[in-house]
């Protein structure tokens, strides 16, 4: 069965987390070939990339998730039944990334330096700011050879490369720790406890005509299920409902 797959984090630092890999992602969907068309969406996910590594101490709590995923491979790379090799390469890269990101000087801050990056982004930030008349300079270099602008972003990217790797092995781990599960609710309401959950996976059937709107804390959490409705935009669902839901 095809599903629709929601999640929704359980505190900030994997809210954090989740905006970060989807900005990510939006910069990796931005090929060169087709920047002309996409540019804008290139250059806003990575300015809001570079303003959330900036505000929020991204980087300190990598670390310390990092230092966490290291503890419990050292554990249990002490069970007899588990892939050493496997347990063994995921220290490796955790002890790496975590010495990157213990360095004094973050290489992102590169981008900050960047003249062209600094220059788009202060544009970028004024609404409809980023017309060609307005930034020539970036009419001329989305207009250049494929090749020199895949060079930049190149760079651009390999500045945040282990941030990137950083984030996507701790989300792995987080994801792993829960197993998704059927549930069935008759009122299209579904409320738990959220103590040691810090990321909430909900599966919804692709045909199915609601979706989750979820609230909570590290506490407790409720999912209500939402119709779309043309008047108010959204109403609650009362009938029965069927998910799969995972707790990680």
């Amino acid at each position: 069965m095809t599903t629709i797959l929601y999640e929704h984090p359980l505190n900030e630092r994997i809210r954090n987390y989740l905006k970060l890999e989807q900005l990510f992602s939006q910069v990796d969907n931005c090929l060169p070939e087709n920047i002309t068309n996409y540019h804008q969406v290139f250059f806003n996910a990575l300015f809001s990339i570079i303003d959330c590594l900036d505000r929020n101490d991204i980087r300190g709590d990598l670390i310390k998730d990092l230092e966490k995923i290291e503890q419990n491979l050292v554990i249990w790379s002490k069970s007899p039944a588990i892939d050493s090799s496997a347990i063994s390469e995921n220290i490796q890269q955790t002890v790496q990334l975590s010495c990157q990101l213990k360095g004094n000087s973050p290489t992102w801050w590169q981008l900050k330096e960047d003249k062209l990056i600094s220059s788009l982004k202060q544009r970028f930030a004024i609404q409809g700011g980023n017309s060609s008349f307005d930034l020539p300079q970036l009419h001329f270099w989305i207009n250049q050879k494929t090749e020199t602008i895949a060079k930049d972003i190149r760079h651009w990217i390999s500045l945040l490369d282990y941030v990137r790797k950083a984030l996507f092995l701790i989300l792995k781990f987080i994801r792993q720790r829960g197993e998704f599960k059927k549930i069935e609710t008759e009122s299209g309401f579904y409320q738990d406890s959220g103590e040691g959950i810090l990321l909430l996976r909900i599966k919804v059937p692709q045909n199915a005509q609601y979706y989750p709107s979820v609230s909570g804390n590290k506490f407790r959490y409720s999912i209500r299920f939402m119709l779309p409705c043309e008047e108010s935009g959204r109403r609650y669902s009362n009938q029965a409902t069927e998910f799969q839901l995972a707790s990680c």
